[in-house]
């Protein structure tokens, strides 16, 4: 973050990854405020195509600022990407960036209820005008419930703790700011010791409700697959995520597409001739790729970073793709 402008993460080696073709069709499912996607279009000749997509008012609001006729932006979950490329007479692309979690500018803006470090409304929605707010799940939910979405998207081990104290919270007064409910996580959780002891207590919960209320991992695990058959032969899969929740769904699904079948066990047990097994619908490309120590001093949230692409090969895509390799 440097003077009120987000900082994208690992851009040099999200270019690298996309391996940019002048005259390509290209797709940023997370526009954000931008970063990423003027990058891509300062590499893009007269006749290659940018589609940026955001589900974030915000966003679209800074989409509004690039004049350029190779630039088109829809507002939409990125899982509704096939809609869109449909309606601008899109067949095929030759890359999609997926720069997941939220933008620095969302976690900056009280009023978007993201962070505890000011006070604002719980509210926490990517797109306030769908779903569901964390203070409308909170008022609602059973204990049982909250301690799901602590523990599974949290990965928080007092979630059970946590969870009766907002219930018992939420009886004497509605949990409806952020800051309230950081103090209620705090008390919770005391002076218990954690792993991390640099972090606040309320970091886990926060990003818990985060990913709940937005449904992030089902987006994610819903797109992968479908990204697939629209990538022409040698177009690029790019997926930058913060936390081992994104990461292992991005881990495991370029695993199995990068498998004969796309992974598809019950398929690879058929008796079939080795040399008519399909290929692999997806090449990995290298390891994961994650920030220099340079690019983390000037950028602190991107020390969680990490980079995973492949390549779309030549093969066809088994009948039962998508299904097993969102799995």
């Amino acid at each position: 973050m440097v003077d009120g402008v987000h900082v994208p993460v690992l851009l040099d080696e999200v270019l690298e990854a996309l391996a940019i073709k002048p005259d390509g069709v290209y797709v940023d499912a997370t526009f954000g405020r931008g970063g990423h996607a003027r990058a891509i279009l300062a590499q893009l000749a007269a006749a290659g195509r940018l589609v940026a997509l955001d589900r974030d008012p915000d966003a679209e609001r800074s989409a509004r600022a690039i004049d350029d006729r190779r630039f088109a932006f829809r507002r939409c979950w990125f899982s509704e990407f096939p809609d869109a490329l449909s309606a601008l007479g899109i067949a095929g692309i030759d890359g999609f960036l997926l720069d997941l979690g939220i933008s620095s500018p969302q976690i900056d803006d009280p009023a978007r209820g993201f962070s505890f470090r000011a006070d604002g409304p719980l509210d926490m929605r990517m797109d306030p005008s769908r779903g569901e707010s964390a203070a409308a799940f909170l008022a609602r939910a059973t204990v049982r419930e909250i301690t799901e979405v602590i523990r599974d998207y949290g990965e928080e081990r007092f979630a059970q703790s946590i969870a009766r104290a907002i219930v018992a919270a939420r009886s004497v007064a509605a949990v409806v700011r952020t800051r309230q409910l950081a103090a209620i996580v705090a008390q919770a959780v005391g002076a218990r010791p954690r792993g991390d002891r640099s972090q606040d207590p309320a970091t886990r919960t926060f990003q818990a409700l985060r990913i709940f209320v937005n449904s992030e991992l089902a987006e994610l695990a819903l797109t992968l697959p479908r990204v697939v058959p629209w990538l022409k032969a040698s177009g690029r899969l790019v997926v930058v995520s913060f936390h081992s929740l994104e990461d292992r769904i991005v881990k495991r699904f370029l695993a199995a597409a990068s498998k004969p079948f796309g992974g598809d066990p019950r398929l690879a047990k058929l008796p079939i001739r080795a040399d008519a097994i399909p290929g692999a619908p997806l090449a990995a490309i290298a390891r994961a790729i994650r920030p220099s120590g340079r690019e983390i001093a000037a950028n602190p949230r991107a020390r969680s970073a990490t980079l995973r692409v492949a390549e779309r090969t030549s093969n066809p895509i088994p009948p039962t793709f998508g299904a097993v390799a969102a799995n």
